[in-house]
């Protein structure tokens, strides 16, 4: 058992299994999925109660005064001695209790949003002279951000629904939610980057409410035989396929607003996690915590979408190779890392994971259905391809903007602090990423279904 204080999907999944035979109804909400912005919550996230305010006052300082610890510019060295004084600051503070967040979720996501951040910048705001081999992690940072992660059943490090789901504002107060009418408040580099990288990922998650809408819809069905439900069937996999569609464009969409060497000297680091033993990058110990309570420490990942394994779990995508399908798995594939899905799962929020188990634990699955119905094998592969095709244009980008760069030269002013630990970038060249990510698309190809 980790620390998360919540059993894995698989573990969840046996215990809804049962109950879902008899009992059909599937109410998101019971799994803070709404109907309308899905893994988003519906409004922006409140400030924290004012006994926290010294937490937010630190990240709105962090974000003026901090700077990259492997950075040289001039100006991040004017700004040593101040970020010096901004991590003795948090070294000093008391450390809060988090008791009357309890019962809150939005306050506890705000609270893990502002720690996860004032973490980040307080780790990767030093400047490492590679003799160190661990980062302490102040009482009044890990105490707290452990607490609040185990309430909401997630990990105690920056996540991506800190980074997307919660890290937001209307721009137009009066209207809904959409990808048109947010802006991402919280920046590590504060560039329009990184703010442009969290809002075409924002753009995806939104789409994906329809995605959602389409599975719901799909679980709601008394019975999948009739030639109404059928007929219905087929149309809302065409739905999916044009969804499918949108989101390989909005993807393509980052190489417009995104600068592949901002993107990967100024704005990734950040984003790194605790270094793994025997790795170059110094491990983060969490002080007054026990270390069974940061086991997973990686840090945030687009693997983390909650939306994306909902997708999968629905058209029954083998990540893990279980199934015999055909092609058969490259010896490339063999070797990825076929616990990559099922781990980033322990980085989402428990409630989401929870759906994701309910989705897991179903007694039937959409393509079993195509497969019964013939008129139905279109329509799937049609949805099975473009997820496909997305995969393709997952791995440019990756490819551009990860794989790519690690093979470049840091620029003048930057000092390259090896072994990034996040989970797409660990490994030589990030050759890792690559495989990972080719693993993932060559398993989508093997859900078609064979005439």
């Amino acid at each position: 058992m980790n620390f998360l204080g919540t059993v894995d999907v698989r573990q969840i999944a046996r215990s809804l299994s049962g109950s879902l035979a008899q009992d059909q109804q599937f109410c998101p909400k019971d799994f803070d999925v709404d109907h309308d912005t899905g893994f988003f919550p519906p409004e922006p996230l409140p400030k924290l109660p004012s006994a926290f305010s010294i937490w937010e006052d630190a990240l709105v300082e962090a974000q003026e005064t901090l700077s990259l610890g492997e950075d040289e510019t001039d100006e991040a060295k004017a700004k040593r001695p101040a970020g010096e004084q901004w991590r003795a600051k948090v070294q000093s503070w008391p450390v809060l209790d988090t008791a009357i967040l309890r019962g809150n979720i939005r306050q506890l996501q705000k609270a893990h949003l502002v720690l996860a951040f004032i973490l980040h910048f307080y780790v990767h705001s030093i400047s490492l002279n590679g003799s160190q081999d661990a980062i302490h992690i102040p009482k009044p940072i890990s105490i707290p951000i452990v607490a609040v992660s185990k309430e909401l059943g997630t990990a105690p490090v920056m996540t991506f629904a800190d980074t997307v789901l919660w890290n937001w504002e209307l721009i137009h107060p009066d209207q809904p939610l959409s990808a048109d009418n947010i802006r991402y408040v919280n920046l590590f580099s504060g560039t329009e980057a990184e703010r442009a990288f969290y809002s075409s990922s924002g753009a995806v998650e939104l789409k994906g409410v329809e995605m959602l809408q389409v599975i719901e819809s799909f679980h709601a069905m008394p019975n999948v035989t009739d030639r109404a439900c059928v007929a219905k069937i087929a149309r809302d996999l065409a739905r999916l396929e044009r969804i499918v569609d949108d989101l390989t464009k909005i993807f393509a969409t980052i190489r417009d607003t995104v600068d592949p060497e901002g993107f990967y000297w100024h704005c990734r680091p950040w984003w790194c996690g605790s270094g793994k033993a025997a790795s170059s990058t110094p491990q983060w110990i969490y002080d007054g915590v026990s270390p069974s309570d940061t086991q997973d420490l990686a840090g945030p990942s687009a693997g983390q979408s909650s939306v994306m394994h909902a997708l999968d779990i629905f058209l029954d995508i083998d990540h893990k190779l279980t199934q015999k399908r055909a092609p058969a798995p490259s010896e490339s594939n063999k070797k990825a890392d076929t616990g990559f899905m099922d781990r980033m799962r322990r980085y989402m929020p428990g409630k989401h994971r929870e759906y994701l188990a309910y989705l897991v634990a179903s007694p039937r699955t959409v393509r079993d259905v195509a497969q019964a119905h013939p008129s139905l094998k279109e329509p799937y592969n049609a949805v099975v391809a473009a997820l496909k095709h997305l995969r393709d244009v997952h791995i440019r980008i990756v490819t551009l903007y990860v794989v790519s760069m690690s093979h470049r030269q840091p620029p003048p002013h930057i000092v390259r602090r090896e072994g990034c630990s996040d989970e797409e970038a660990r490994g030589t060249g990030g050759m890792k990423a690559s495989n990972l990510l080719k693993a993932g698309r060559d398993a989508t190809t093997r859900a078609m279904l064979k005439e």
